[in-house]
């Protein structure tokens, strides 16, 4: 056959299109050998070092800042009142999420019964203490005793197992936790919630199929990986509740920020202790996130293992 005949040059010596794979890996190959400039990279890399040139001069500023008197700071920061502070702070938001949170738990079970009543009875309680401010809340648990001078605690019918007076059985800092634990199971009672119906059917098919009661595959299949998804908001709303447990000062429960308003009273030294309270709320605050992401990460792989565990029982395939 003829060299010139197109068909044998077709058959003898096929030229690659542009679109062949071995072109592209031709194509690859040029390239390979030649510097490739991602798109904005020197812009990034000047708005970072501008971004942390402002930072820079803004931490200077502050710490440059004569007026902040910072030797005084550092006077008052080991001080054993503000430390007394610091420990009423954490032993106030402690008590209060823990006790808003069982509660949370009982309102957002409620929430989802298949009661009328008992649904009803929890919608009214989270419109109730989520349209009442904190600061109302307070006061009134701190004067309670103006609408129940006696307070009495009993099995109906039966004896009675805790009687007095108002103001000796509720202190000001139970006054305070009752607030705080009020408003929190509002709005935590709707998390946990918004997280128990976000959690798969098929968890509740699993738990059915093992032979589960309702009660045990809430507590051992669809709370653990609710509260995966909860965490994030929980957490937040913990830090939320440590800053505003600074609102005891109203009813003078000797917290961080009401001890440092005991001392400058007495002092005047006013911006050396309101930084301080700064610091150590940023500490406060720095310890919780840390404190969230390692239970976000420790629930995340607990949820896995039981979603995976669930599908298999399911039917499914693991993930």
């Amino acid at each position: 056959m003829r060299p010139s005949d197109p068909s044998a040059l077709a058959e003898d010596d096929p030229v690659p299109s542009p679109t062949s794979e071995p072109a592209r890996h031709g194509r690859m190959v040029e390239l390979a050998g030649l510097p490739i400039r991602q798109r904005g990279g020197h812009r990034r890399e000047i708005i970072a070092v501008a971004v942390l040139a402002v930072l820079a001069l803004a931490v200077w500023s502050v710490v440059s800042n004569e007026a902040l008197q910072w030797d005084i700071v550092g006077r008052y920061m080991l001080d054993i009142r503000i430390l007394n502070g610091v420990w009423v702070t954490i032993g106030l938001t402690a008590a209060s999420m823990a006790v808003g949170l069982v509660l949370a738990v009982i309102v957002a079970l409620m929430r989802l019964s298949g009661n009328w009543a008992l649904r009803q009875a929890a919608l009214l309680f989270v419109w109730f203490f989520r349209s009442t401010p904190v600061l109302v809340l307070l006061i009134i648990t701190f004067n309670l005793s103006l609408f129940y001078p006696t307070l009495t605690i009993g099995i109906p019918g039966g004896p009675t197992l805790i009687s007095g007076e108002t103001h000796t059985l509720i202190s000001p800092f139970m006054a305070a936790v009752l607030a705080f634990a009020l408003n929190e199971a509002a709005y935590s009672a709707e998390i946990l919630r918004s997280s128990i119906t976000a959690v798969s059917t098929g968890q509740w098919e699993a738990g059915t199929a093992l032979g589960m009661t309702r009660a045990r595959i809430y507590r051992r299949v669809v709370l653990p990986q609710a509260l995966r998804i909860a965490i994030p908001p929980l957490g937040n709303d913990t830090i939320n509740m440590l800053k505003g447990t600074s609102l005891v000062a109203f009813i003078a429960v000797f917290d961080l920020m009401y001890t440092a308003q005991s001392i400058y009273q007495l002092t005047y030294e006013v911006v050396p202790l309101l930084v301080v309270v700064t610091l150590w709320y940023i500490v406060l605050v720095t310890v919780l996130s840390a404190v969230q992401s390692l239970l976000e990460r420790r629930l995340r792989g607990r949820s896995r293992k039981l979603g995976n565990a669930a599908r298999v029982v399911a039917g499914g395939k693991p993930a």
